[in-house]
């Protein structure tokens, strides 16, 4: 006995050394924890921040996580604490049922560094099965011919647990002629087994009632019983017999339900119901019961559903033959399910990092995703590829982990969004594959400025335009999005004429739409120059400008001017002189007018409106010129009234209108003697002046009396003015052009001169410029005249011409009434 026990413990020794190897090199690439079933949920496992060397906070910074491909996630990462708990209840026979040890494996990932831990976690066994016998109630039928010692197999209670928690022992209910014994397998299972002590008599005792009780040797201890019922049958002297002790066969599990297996035969020589077998299931595990069927007549085993490698890929079974007098056989059945290739590949995605810059340098890692294959063998490995001519690189890290990688920089302009497929192939016969797509999406960075679709803009836009007009709306283009797309519209600061840019446009800083602050007028300028910059919403933000040229069109806005005759401002009409001697075409005055419009809108053109007489005046329609149309004869009225209308050339045209009074006579003592009896020609509009008109030419009769008086007197005094009277008397008659200065009718003769209109093109305001007369043919001097009536002229007028040549007016002579 002592040889035994020293070889026992040697081996032991051996076996713990072994056990300590391999639990080194675990702990060497992986952590491993221990911990009972059936424990609460939360339970603390072990303290996996503590063993990552990671602080409580780098936890969730890190993106740490547990990746299980396991159907069910049975343990968790408490973020608080950094501790690993369970889940829910864990059920170490649910999860490993008779393996010893039970181990659970899975990966820890921290994903900001992408790297993978293994945690294995060891669940031990507690006692919370109690032992079961597969029926509440067995009949045993014994031949009455049986001899004391025949043993009889008992069914075997079953314990899911380990260890001294499993199946320890059984205990028969005390009975004078039945015993029990146990025989312990070389697997270590014990069979029990009904021994009869005494010879059965059916007559005295036809059936005898047993109670067997299974008990573990836990703490608590479980136990379970099964009734037995002995029934004592008549003389069966042979036992069924198998042909084989042990039926073995080979099955693909895609074999569809009712698919013949096997047949087991027992031979039994015995007659009648003797020799009649029957066939049943004698120990099975339950759920492995539902898998298959076995006709009791013939012993024939099929299939009942689909088999399922990679659930379980062996099957054992006992078959029991039992005759008609109560006589059993047993086989064994051995039931191997060979893999073939019904599983697809499964692609995981355990981290995606979406979206990704596109300034994201080459090897920046985007998905991470495990690729595995629930056969075996071939049928297990898994190859990923991806579809050519994209950006991104797939690379395998560890096990069946993938990592997408960037192979390029990317361009979010040109590829925004990027479907990956991604296909698994395993290597069987024929090869299986799964695709699953990948949607990336590049996040955008600031890299692209705004882009107008021109690289100037001339906009034209008519003078005299409401304040608020839009005048223009410029685009700029950013193909980059959301806030570096945004483009914000503005004007360059700038002076026109003195006064800011933005004082005469807007620009919307959304839109680009430009507006007039104010309304232009293109006699002021013609054009304003611009820059327009537009600025997107990144950071830092891009801009890009544009020049932008504002032309002004001319409208016709502007009456046309007359500069000459002008318009006294003391009330009284100009009178201009014709000679009755005049001959046809003789040039009697001149109307000049500008209009400060350009183009056709300043192209002016004269007209004779109105004459007191027709006939006897005509304007030249270019050049503005009053010449007589004929011969005066004496009885052409001494005063002749035209009206000139000065009209452009615009759309619409504009007009205005001057008045000129036309004195016809010889000499002045003519005109002296009759201007008295002028009756100037009414207008229309202005017949109600008549009676002011008649008041005013008496009152200046009166004054010209006066005058006259004064002036004999003077010459008297005087001698030498008398002469000078005698010879402006002789001189005026012969004089072609006369200036008259008169206040409602009374008339003097004031001076003769040239006049000469003098328009530059060099400035907006051009003169009229009339030379220095000279005084000595005056019947008074400049100084008396300033003295004794205001309404003398001046030797000098100012008047504005715009963009004329020199226009020269010769033998002009004007009278004011």
């Amino acid at each position: 006995m002592a040889a035994p026990k020293s070889c026992q413990h040697h081996r032991r020794l051996v076996l713990l050394c072994i056990f300590l190897g391999t639990l080194w090199e675990s702990r060497a690439s992986q952590i491993r924890y221990s911990m009972p079933e059936e424990t609460e949920k939360g339970y603390i496992v072990g303290n996996v921040s503590k063993d990552l060397s990671l602080q409580l906070r780098e936890l969730k910074e890190r993106g740490v996580r547990i990746l299980s491909r396991g159907k069910t996630q049975l343990f968790a990462l408490n973020p608080k604490s950094g501790s690993l708990v369970t889940a829910g209840r864990v059920d170490r026979e649910e999860l490993c049922a008779q393996s010893a040890p039970c181990l659970v494996n899975f990966k820890v990932l921290v994903e900001d560094r992408v790297q993978l831990y293994g945690i294995e976690i060891e669940v031990t066994d507690i006692n919370d099965n109690a032992p079961k016998f597969q029926a509440e109630n067995l009949e045993v039928k014994i031949n009455e011919i049986a001899a004391p010692g025949t043993r009889f197999p008992l069914p075997e209670a079953v314990d899911p647990d380990l260890g001294v928690n499993s199946l320890q022992s059984y205990q028969l209910s005390p009975n004078h002629r039945f015993s029990l014994n146990m025989q312990t397998g070389d697997d270590g299972t014990i069979n029990p087994e009904l021994v009869l002590e005494r010879a059965l008599d059916r007559e005295e005792e036809a059936a005898h009632h047993l109670v067997l009780t299974a008990s573990d040797g836990g703490d608590p201890r479980r136990s379970s019983t099964v009734r037995i019922h002995v029934s004592v049958l008549d003389t069966n002297d042979n036992a069924p017999v198998f042909a084989q002790p042990v039926y073995r066969v080979k099955v693909l599990e895609n074999v569809p339900p009712g698919t013949r297996l096997l047949t087991v035969r027992a031979a039994d020589p015995d007659e009648g119901t003797n020799g009649k077998v029957a066939y049943k299931f004698w120990k099975i595990n339950e759920k492995q019961s539902p898998l298959f069927q076995l006709n009791e007549n013939t012993g024939e085993i099929a299939t009942a559903k689909r088999l399922d490698y990679e659930e379980c890929a062996f099957y054992e079974m006992e078959i029991q033959a039992e005759d008609g007098g109560g006589l059993k056989g047993w086989t064994k059945v051995l039931i191997s399910v060979e893999d073939v290739n019904d599983n697809r590949p499964e692609v995981t995605i355990t981290s995606l990092f979406s979206p990704v810059r596109e300034d994201a340098p080459p090897g920046t890692v985007m998905v991470l995703f495990n690729a595995h294959d629930r056969d075996s063998g071939k049928n297990g490995q898994v190859v990923c590829s991806m579809q050519e001519n994209l950006p991104f690189k797939l690379e395998n890290s560890v096990d069946d982990y993938y990592r997408l990688l960037t192979a390029q920089i990317l361009d979010r302009e040109k590829v925004s969004e990027y479907n990956i497929t991604v296909k698994a192939t395993d290597r069987g016969t024929p090869p299986l594959s799964t695709e699953t797509r990948i949607t990336l999406h590049v996040a955008d960075i600031n890299d692209n400025p705004p882009a107008f679709s021109h690289p100037s803009y001339s906009v034209y836009l008519p003078e005299n335009n409401p304040r608020g007009t839009s005048i223009f709306s410029v685009t700029a283009l950013d193909p980059d999005s959301e806030e570096n797309a945004r483009v914000i519209y503005a004007l360059a600061e700038d002076i026109i004429q003195g006064a800011p840019l933005s004082s005469y446009v807007s620009i919307n800083s959304d839109t680009g739409v430009l507006y007039a602050l104010q309304s232009f007028d293109y006699e002021q300028f013609q054009d304003l120059q611009m820059r327009v910059t537009a600025s997107d919403s990144g950071n830092p933000p891009l801009s890009n400008n544009v020049s932008l040229s504002l032309f002004l069109l001319d409208q016709n806005d502007n009456v046309p001017e007359i500069l000459y005759p002008t318009l006294p401002t003391d009330g009284s009409t100009g009178v201009e002189l014709a000679p009755r001697s005049a001959e046809p075409g003789y040039l009697v005055t001149k109307v000049v007018a500008v209009d400060r419009d350009s183009g056709q809108n300043a192209w002016l053109s004269y007209h004779l409106l109105k004459a007191s007489e027709l006939g006897l005046f005509v304007v030249g329609v270019h050049t503005g010129e009053v010449r007589t149309a004929r011969a005066l004869q004496d009885r052409d009225a001494l005063k002749q009234s035209l009206v000139v209308a000065v009209q452009d050339h615009g759309q619409p045209p504009l007009s205005a209108t001057v008045t000129l009074t036309m004195a016809v006579a010889d000499s002045i003592p003519d005109v002296l003697a009759d201007l008295s009896s002028l009756e100037v020609l009414a207008d229309p509009e202005a017949s109600g002046l008549t009676l002011y008109l008649v008041v005013a030419v008496a009152v200046v009769s009166c004054i010209f009396l006066a005058f006259v008086i004064v002036l004999l007197v003077l010459r008297l005094r005087r001698w030498h003015m008398s002469h000078l009277l005698q010879t402006s008397g002789s001189m005026l008659s012969s004089l072609p052009v006369s200036h008259f200065v008169g206040v409602d009718g009374v008339q003097a003769f004031l001076q003769t001169y040239s006049q000469e209109v003098s328009l530059t093109k060099d400035s907006r305001k051009s003169h009229l410029i009339f030379p220095q007369p000279s005084y000595a043919d005056t019947l008074i001097s400049q100084e008396s005249c300033e003295k004794s009536n205001p309404l003398c002229v001046s030797d000098e007028s100012k008047f504005p011409i715009e963009d004329s040549p020199l226009v020269p007016v010769s033998s002009v002579s004007s009278f004011f009434f």
